[in-house]
């Protein structure tokens, strides 16, 4: 193959490298090469890639095209390689914050947050009340405390939708697993602490899915196939699952994702394809797909992804709801599939900011004592958000060409949010360079592959590769195909854009950017039984997302408006390490500004019955 190898790139010295708005840093737009692929095509490319004779010629013209070997393979750099993202954890001095002291249990820590909310009467912006807003913990928690209508009657509604969604003819396929024997016996006990007067706390009671890549008794953790569960058993509630029930909340079920968490459209061969509940036609994006759609759909306030690859922000914004992923290291990871264990993270997936808040409040903690942890353990703020309003002198950074990669009415849409937040808030956008956006997007496409690879490895010399979707067959061959001088490449590469960001971050408090580069696509039929490849729409969908995995940094998305054809858009912030609080500020700030033209989903669950 040396005949074939391609030249890689001279990248400079990081201190050589113009961050600022004058560099001539070239902005190199995602080079797929790989036509849409799905029912027999993309079965003739998985046998092809999966035999021993083309395989390896395929997955090396599939990696040159794509301008791997260019980008990573070959290239030269002299950055020394960083593994895991973790962060020192540094005092930022943050605007309206309070600290939250150590050692306090999840219900302390949600009272807590809910003590920072504003009342609600605040939440009316310049005498507009929404068309539509989604029910919130806080509904929940008062309409159970006022006995107007107890959990017990919420979960018999909530049944009820979960059944009717599932089956035809709507076939949303937004769970792979719910037992509504474990829903209704949970209702029950916190029905019976509201009649003493006694719930636990505002999450009591409370409807909250969780995607199946993460532990939850009573169910398998199929990570979306059909075969994982079995090599490995789920023997019990993962971390952030155990706090959540320790506040009362009521888990539904599992939903369905991505299978291995390995494509951004959410469909499931084995399991259907996720629907997206402001057009059923149209993909809900992944691979939290589920817990996107349960979210928008009104059949539960919260519910918790996991972002590995944008796969709590992405859906997020194709369905047109909040996205939380917090710094990597804030939320522990114990009992969460080991499919990405330096990129992903446990987020939260909301109808409000101040829901994510909530729940992100139950789950943060101190890291248990087997899993890396900073030195020293972070320390938790939480943002007084009545106080948002004199938030001042936030600086935005945004890198124009990158920014405006996308489609023009997402390109429209998060630039008129942009100039909203400037004109109410006074805050101020700087623009900025961010160089090798593609190589970073690479780079962390070999780190994700190569880690499930060898997260899995021991279980898939076992398998029948015709229990795997094809799609998930495809993805696994080029997973497979990376070395380990390529991943220690990709590590060099981040440790390199670490350096990058944390000098623009001395120059402003977040980094902008629309959450993906293309709204809801079509579902087609031909991908329904075999997964589908479509590297290209798949680009878009990442393009905004890696550095939030790749780099540990927090971020979060909120819906900011619509496309021409009624699907949501959503914008992001990136922060720096620990800044958690600053982005929930400034992610309610943005919710305000377009709350009221917030619109319904076409499919809608309404469990509190209120007008």
């Amino acid at each position: 193959m040396g005949l074939f190898r391609a030249k890689g790139v001279v990248y400079k010295p990081v201190e050589n490298v113009n961050l600022g708005p004058d560099s001539d840093e070239f902005y190199l737009q995602a080079n797929v090469k790989a036509p849409r692929m799905a029912g027999f095509p993309v079965k003739i490319f998985a046998w092809f890639l999966e035999s021993r004779i083309f395989g390896t010629f395929l997955l090396y013209i599939l990696k040159r095209n794509n301008l791997i070997h260019k980008l990573v393979t070959n290239a030269e750099l002299k950055e020394s390689p960083v593994y895991v993202p973790m962060h020192p954890f540094e005092e930022l001095n943050e605007q309206e914050v309070k600290h939250i002291d150590s050692g306090l249990s999840p219900s302390e820590q949600v009272q807590q947050a809910i003590n920072c909310l504003p009342l609600p009467s605040e939440k009316i912006v310049n005498g507009l009340k929404p068309s539509f807003r989604h029910w919130t913990i806080m509904d929940y928690s008062k309409a159970y405390s006022s006995g107007e209508i107890t959990p017990c009657m919420v979960a018999e509604q909530l049944v009820t939708a979960i059944r009717e969604s599932s089956s035809p003819p709507m076939d949303m396929a937004f769970f792979i697993n719910y037992d509504a024997e474990d829903i209704l016996r949970q209702a029950k006990e916190s029905t019976r602490r509201y009649e003493r007067g006694e719930p636990i706390s505002a999450l009591d009671g409370v409807p909250i899915a969780i995607k199946d890549e993460i532990d939850c008794s009573p169910y398998p953790t199929t990570g979306g196939t059909k075969w994982l569960h079995k090599f490995r058993s789920c023997k019990g509630d993962a971390c952030c699952v155990m706090r959540l029930r320790s506040c009362g909340a009521v888990i539904i079920g599992k939903t369905n994702m991505h299978e291995l968490g390995a494509g951004t459209s959410g469909i499931n061969p084995h399991y259907g394809a996720t629907r997206n509940p402001y057009n059923p036609g149209m993909i809900s994006g992944g691979s939290s797909s589920g817990s996107a759609a349960v979210v928008a759909a009104g059949l539960c306030p919260v519910a918790l992804g996991v972002d590995g690859g944008g796969s709590v922000r992405m859906p997020a914004a194709l369905c047109g709801v909040v996205g939380f992923k917090p710094t990597f290291g804030r939320v522990p990871h114990a009992g969460v599939l080991p499919l990405n264990w330096t990129v992903g993270m446990v987020g939260v997936l909301a109808g409000t900011i101040e829901d994510a808040f909530i729940v992100y409040a139950a789950i943060n903690g101190p890291l248990p004592s087997h899993e890396t942890s900073a030195i020293p353990l972070p320390k938790v703020y939480f943002p007084l958000l009545q106080s948002t309003n004199s938030v001042s002198n936030v600086i935005l950074a945004r890198y124009g060409e990158w920014f405006s990669d996308c489609g023009d009415d997402i390109r429209t849409c998060c630039s008129q949010a942009l100039d909203q937040l400037s004109e109410k808030f006074g805050w101020k956008t700087v623009d900025v360079t961010i160089p090798d956006i593609e190589s970073m997007r690479l780079a962390h496409y070999l780190t994700i592959g190569s880690e499930c690879t060898a997260a899995l490895g021991s279980y898939l010399e076992k398998l029948d590769n015709a229990e795997s979707g094809w799609d998930l067959r495809v993805a696994l061959c080029v997973y497979g195909s990376f070395s380990g001088e390529e991943y220690i490449k990709a590590q060099k590469l981040r440790s390199r854009q670490m350096q990058f960001h944390r000098n623009i971050f001395t120059k402003a408090d977040v980094i902008v950017t629309p959450t993906v580069g293309v709204t809801a696509y079509p579902i087609f039929d031909d991908a329904l039984k075999t997964g589908e490849l479509d590297y290209i729409n798949g680009a878009a969908l990442v393009r905004y997302q890696i550095a939030g995995n790749f780099l540990g940094l927090p971020a979060v998305t909120v819906p900011v408006g619509y496309d021409k054809n009624g699907l949501p858009i959503g914008l992001q912030f990136i922060g720096r390490p620990w800044s958690e609080p600053t982005l929930i500020h400034i992610a309610y700030a943005m919710q305000t500004l377009c709350f009221s033209k917030y619109r319904k989903p076409q499919v809608f669950y309404d469990l509190l019955k209120k007008d």
